[in-house]
């Protein structure tokens, strides 16, 4: 098959829609989202509205506003997100650079003798040295300038400042299993041990990737399978969420996190207030089952 579907402009998106069945009470509101925010971003909101997918049909009393309801909460959801992981981003690093510096030497994350993967390590450090080239932060300016004979990385504490979470968690998961620092820095975040916290670091790797792309987390069935602790040394939730592909799973750990790295921390109220002040989104779509604890609201404060 061949496609051969023309662009519709903003007013024929409209009128499609209101023929799919998806109720449009104030045509100026739907066309400034549709100005500002793509058709087919929207349409990833508006999917479980649909009781025809083939055709795109709506469920009876499908209404545009709770679209719009959907995106803002997602919206507001990454923000809320994103901030949780900074903390647990910096935390990470600034272990593995105290750690690691000290347990072997500056140049530690070079070492090929303390990874398991040998070619996973030589990618991760390509990623880190495209990092560094095209840093123009002053502290790597003036390294480069005064050890310009020196053609090695920067050390530890100055390049890994530099690093996405993405290549931290990399580099932490690839050392081998009798590195000190791993379990180390797994205790220091109340995970127990190095089994489980690389898992843990991938999924919101995943996540966090989702929130600096603006992309969809709302009703996302996620990749990645994070190892639960069987006895977590701190609070946890009163009944374990087995569905490790909705957003409650992940949102468990990094809670769990986060609580260790900052206690003082009010992820779990302002999630709540989230929840309430969007009460059109169903939280079943995130993975939170009213069952699993005597409310939402329980729910979260149990988080």
């Amino acid at each position: 098959m061949i496609y051969d579907k023309k662009a519709f402009t903003i007013d024929e998106h409209i009128e499609q829609l209101r023929k799919r069945g998806l109720s449009i009470t104030d045509e100026n509101i739907a066309k400034h989202y549709l100005k500002n925010v793509s058709y087919y971003r929207l349409a990833g909101y508006w999917w479980s509205m649909q009781n025809d997918k083939e055709n795109h049909f709506f469920k009876e009393n499908s209404r545009f506003e709770d679209v719009i309801s959907l995106y803002n909460f997602d919206r507001e959801l990454r923000i809320l997100l994103f901030d949780v992981i900074e903390k647990i981003e910096i935390s990470l690093r600034t272990k593995l650079i105290y750690q690691l510096s000290h347990e072997y030497d500056s140049w530690w994350f070079q070492n090929i003798t303390i990874f398991k993967d040998s070619g996973a390590l030589i990618g991760t450090l390509a990623s880190i040295k495209e990092e560094v080239d095209r840093s123009k932060d002053i502290f790597i300016k003036e390294h480069k300038k005064k050890y310009k004979d020196d053609l090695r990385f920067p050390p530890a504490w100055k390049t890994l400042e530099l690093t996405s979470f993405g290549s931290l968690s990399k580099l932490y998961g690839n050392l081998k299993n009798n590195v000190k620092s791993k379990d180390i820095i797994a205790q220091e975040l109340g995970v127990a041990n190095h089994t489980y916290l690389p898992s843990w670091l991938q999924s919101i790797t995943q996540i966090r990737n989702y929130c600096a792309h603006h992309s969809r987390l709302w009703n996302k069935n996620l990749p990645g399978t994070p190892k639960l602790l069987s006895k977590p040394p701190f609070r946890w939730v009163d009944d374990v969420p087995k569905d490790t592909s909705k957003l409650y799973m992940h949102l468990c750990i990094m809670r769990y996190l986060v609580n260790v790295i900052a206690p003082e921390n009010s992820f779990s109220i302002k999630l709540q207030e989230l929840l309430i002040k969007y009460p059109s989104v169903d939280p079943n779509a995130l993975g939170i089952k009213p069952n699993w604890v005597c409310g939402i609201k329980v729910l979260i404060n149990n988080l």
